[in-house]
């Protein structure tokens, strides 16, 4: 893994390079409108439907379709040029939006609706997730690509900061609607990045094995390779019973902490800050630590804030709590995320990420419907502090597998 010096130029060094300029800028403006309609969609459906297990649902359903396609996609871009894909795919997820903002406007926009619309986007999701973590490689160099990846983190995440804070402000103001088309707008920006970026040509690779059989490949690989296994399942957990969070704070937000859409922004956005401070340090200082102390660090940390956070009924220590929370989910996700793409084989790269999609896919529909019925059983106090504790427990057992592993290696 790249090593540098400790300075905040260090931090931003893939910029260097052009293709990842382009792709940097036009993806930091098409995630804030992506942020923006996740959030005004979650609040449009509690407040049509005040059901917390259909906010959960429709949360799921926009993400099973990746457990469908992503194996698919992973294996189509380790054989075709990434560029293409993600061209295709962000221009399916731009019509998606349009289409909810069309739907918004002229009051036709019902449950069954945004389902359908977000499952569509899902299936987009399936093709352009494992293509665009496997192109980083390509728009920087090898040696850049810790930092890519960091970066990446960073944009996904500053988005997370200003989404959801515009998308509170546009809610009250102008409506949900506003904020469906302003997203399909900014698609615009990373399309014509992609357009822009100057590539070598891609000589197309003749496979002796079959599609099905190429993508079979890539879950054969992630199965048997003892360290990406352990990665994905930790982050299976993680994601299942801690990601999951985000789904229930419209209901914390207005039911716990008695809120309304500004405040629901505002939660979403301390959350975020914390997850981009901590991109940013992993960028500049991560190379100092190994990465099992940066990941189950990272886990721990979530845990215990995610935690107290369940425990709070004050809209200022909740922000804190988010904050510190976001911090440590990033710190996972990025470092399981780089280690991932670091020790597969080039040509191996797109599969298993196909691989990691298909359990991000996995996580969100599962993680969501186990969040919503629980909430609506139990209460969303709950729900979030089970949770917490399962993430927490995860890590330790992730822990005593490693150094188990590790002892009889060394025997």
């Amino acid at each position: 893994m790249p090593v540098g010096g400790v300075t905040w130029r260090h931090t931003f060094r893939a910029l260097r390079h052009r293709n990842y300029r382009l792709f940097f800028w036009g993806q930091l403006v098409s995630l804030i409108g992506t942020w923006m309609q996740q959030t005004a969609m979650s609040w449009y459906v509690y407040q049509i439907t005040n059901s917390k297990l259909l906010l959960g649902a429709v949360a799921a359903v926009g993400s099973a379709p990746m457990m469908l396609f992503s194996i698919w996609g992973g294996s189509l871009a380790d054989r075709y040029p990434k560029r293409s894909i993600l061209i295709t795919t962000q221009t399916a997820q731009m019509t998606c939006a349009f289409l909810l903002a069309i739907g918004a406007w002229a009051g036709f926009a019902t449950p069954s609706f945004i389902i359908v619309i977000a499952a569509l986007n899902g299936v987009a999701m399936g093709f352009d997730m494992p293509a665009r973590q496997a192109f980083t490689v390509e728009m920087t160099s090898r040696e850049d690509l810790l930092n890519a990846i960091s970066l990446n983190s960073s944009i996904v995440n500053g988005a997370r900061v200003v989404g959801p804070s515009v998308a509170g402000l546009l809610i009250g103001a102008v409506g949900v609607a506003t904020c469906f088309f302003l997203n399909g707008v900014t698609f615009v920006a990373v399309i014509a990045g992609l357009l822009m970026m100057r590539l070598p040509r891609v000589e197309r690779h003749v496979h002796a094995v079959s599609a099905g059989e190429h993508a079979w490949n890539g879950i054969a690989y992630s199965m048997k390779h003892q360290r990406v296994r352990t990665i994905l399942l930790l982050f299976l957990a993680v994601g299942v019973f801690g990601w999951s969070y985000a789904v229930l704070m419209p209901a914390f937000a207005r039911d716990v902490l008695g809120r309304g859409a500004n405040g629901y922004g505002v939660l979403m956005s301390a959350s975020g800050t914390g997850a981009f401070i901590g991109a940013l340090v992993v960028a500049t200082y991560g190379h100092l630590f190994t990465p099992r102390r940066l990941a189950l660090g990272g886990v721990w940390l979530f845990s215990i804030a995610l935690f107290a956070f369940s425990l709070t009924r004050n809209f200022y220590l909740a922000l804190v709590f988010l904050l510190f929370a976001g911090f440590g989910m990033l710190l996972f996700f990025s470092t399981s995320n780089t280690v991932l793409q670091t020790i597969v084989p080039d040509e191996m790269r797109g599969r298993v990420m196909g691989v990691w999609s298909l359990i991000f896919g996995a996580m969100i529909p599962l993680g969501s419907l186990e969040a919503g019925a629980l909430a609506h059983w139990l209460g969303t106090p709950f729900a979030l502090a089970l949770g917490a504790i399962i993430c927490a427990l995860s890590a330790l057992v992730t822990l005593f597998v490693i150094r188990r592993r590790e002892a009889a290696s060394s025997t």
